[in-house]
């Protein structure tokens, strides 16, 4: 059998063979390029022996601090062709969590984006990892583009990790630590075929990419399904509201996704909507976070005849919940029915039975290997093959899965993943705070924002704008407190006692002598 069948990173190259002079991809970063399927099959082979060249064997790791570029596309397959594993880091973190990523990972190389991830490049430094291959210059670097012009034209033979895995990305914890999950060749060739016999898609479809490709929205949702049709994506290098509608009408969008805030902003442009047409747009997909059935009405008015659908999705196990492929329509607020070839369950987490609104559990060939050096959490979170999801599901008479809330206390903003002990550290070492209890509130483009009940230090004086400030600046801006309400002493609901309950809402549990505004600014 062909080794390319069994790799990830040849997953499109049947279709460079069918259509070479095609568009895959079209790069909208500092202007236009394109890379036809014929460009991309053979940059993605220059990378594979790239990665030889620099002395990687399969079963590597690879540090990816790359922005939204054409290159990541290209590093990111084209070194799973020689069996490297990749591992794609959100480049919005702070240095000491991207070296815990690719210490943890046991990187020996890093490819990284200058303009977008600068300080990956001390971090890669800092751990003394012998491949250094930078997009820009860096003393001490390998230029990307010189390099790949000394491998051009070698097709080396495909490779597989030792132990399967085809990339590794990192999403947080239940404590706010990033784990690294171990995504298989086998299971996420399974997914794109699956999904492509079942929900298919035809070579004339442009999809739009607004949202970081290092998040399974970008990859799962446009990427990977569209190159294994034969279509072209669209990649802008960060969202921007009236650049993300430019493209829409100029480059012949049919479909894009991404997280709810994005939709929310690009809705407060609605002369420049109105503005232009959208003949070939058929379809947006919203995930990764709550989402108000309010913003898809408002969707839906904006661009008139356009379905907008809510997916759902998972770093460890793909998209258990889909699309009925009978034809029935999805009522407003559900994810969809168990998909095909996915085995879904909700179970009590309290009881452990099985039932019509429970912690959703799914089983398929694309769950997670496991949990990088973390076999306690691999044991806690997969089951005889099934995957704990941590989200809380209820089915109706009719299969359609609804969405609750978590079953621990993480809370998305925007698509980021908070956790309120996070923001309580980062509150409580500012140098006048004794205390902190972060919980979520409502916030109008985010769906939900922190919000913090302070406790300041005896004869200390600090006021709410300063906290907002000091975290913005000692913080990822997505995890600084919207709401912020200064206080003698925590309330009972702020005190904990080993695991905490659930966290209500700032805005509804209140304070005495405080009224909170419904909606964070």
């Amino acid at each position: 059998m062909d080794r390319r069948a069994e790799n990830l990173g040849y997953f499109f190259s049947e279709t460079a063979a069918r259509m070479p002079e095609k568009a895959a991809l079209i790069d909208l970063l500092g202007g236009e390029r394109r890379r036809t399927y014929r460009d991309l099959d053979a940059r993605c082979d220059a990378v594979a022996a790239l990665a030889a060249a620099q002395g990687l064997a399969p079963g590597d790791r690879a540090a990816l601090a790359l922005g939204n570029r054409i290159e990541f596309v290209e590093i990111f397959f084209g070194l799973m062709r020689a069996g490297v594993v990749p591992v794609p880091l959100n480049v919005r973190q702070a240095p000491a969590t991207l070296s815990f990523m690719m210490e943890d990972s046991g990187c020996r190389a890093a490819f990284v984006d200058q303009n977008a991830a600068a300080d990956a490049i001390g971090v890669a430094e800092a751990l003394s990892l012998p491949g250094r291959i930078v997009i820009g210059a860096a003393k001490g670097w390998i230029e990307l583009e010189s390099a790949l012009a000394s491998v051009a034209g070698r097709r080396p033979e495909p490779a597989i990790s030792p132990d399967g895995i085809a990339f590794q990305p990192y999403t947080a914890g239940s404590t706010g630590r990033p784990k690294g999950v171990r995504l298989t060749h086998r299971g996420m060739l399974w997914s794109i075929r699956t999904t492509q016999e079942r929900w298919p898609i035809s070579d004339t479809e442009v999809g739009l990419v607004a949202v970081p490709l290092f998040h399974k929205n970008a990859m799962r949702g446009t990427i990977k399904p569209t190159l294994y049709a034969g279509g072209t994506a669209v990649i802008m290098p960060r969202f921007e509201p009236l650049a993300f509608i430019e493209a829409l009408a100029t480059h012949g969008v049919t479909f894009s996704g991404g997280v709810p805030a994005l939709f929310s902003m690009l809705l407060q442009h609605r002369a420049a909507i109105e503005a232009r047409s959208y003949p070939a747009l058929q379809s947006f997909s919203l995930g990764s976070a709550v989402v108000p059935p309010e913003l898809i009405a408002e969707i839906e008015r904006a661009f008139p005849g356009v379905a907008v659908k809510e997916s759902y999705g998972l770093t460890e196990g793909g998209g258990p919940l889909r699309a009925p492929t009978d034809g029935r329509k999805i009522p407003r607020g559900s994810a969809g029915i168990a998909a095909d070839g996915y085995e879904v369950k909700l179970v009590d987490p309290d009881t452990g039975i099985e039932g019509r609104r429970g912690e959703l559990w799914t089983r398929s060939p694309c769950v997670t290997d496991g949990y990088h050096n973390r076999p306690d959490l691999t044991r806690e979170r997969i089951v005889d093959g099934w995957l704990r999801t941590g989200d809380v599901f209820m089915v109706d008479d009719d299969g359609f899965y609804f969405f609750f809330g978590r079953t621990d206390d993480m809370f998305s903003c925007g698509g980021e993943n908070i956790y309120p002990k996070e923001v309580e550290n980062l509150v409580m070492s500012h140098p006048a705070v004794r205390d902190a209890y972060c919980t979520s509130v409502p916030h109008h483009v985010k769906g939900l924002a922190p919000g913090v009940i302070v406790v300041p230090k005896s004869g200390a004086s600090v006021t709410p704008d300063e906290i907002r400030r000091y975290a913005l600046e000692h913080g990822p801006a997505y995890a600084h407190p919207r709401i912020v309400v200064l206080a003698e002493a925590l309330p009972p609901v702020g005190r904990r006692q080993g695991r905490s309950p659930a966290r209500p809402c700032v805005a509804r549990v209140g304070y005495p002598g405080k009224r909170l505004s419904p909606t964070a600014r």
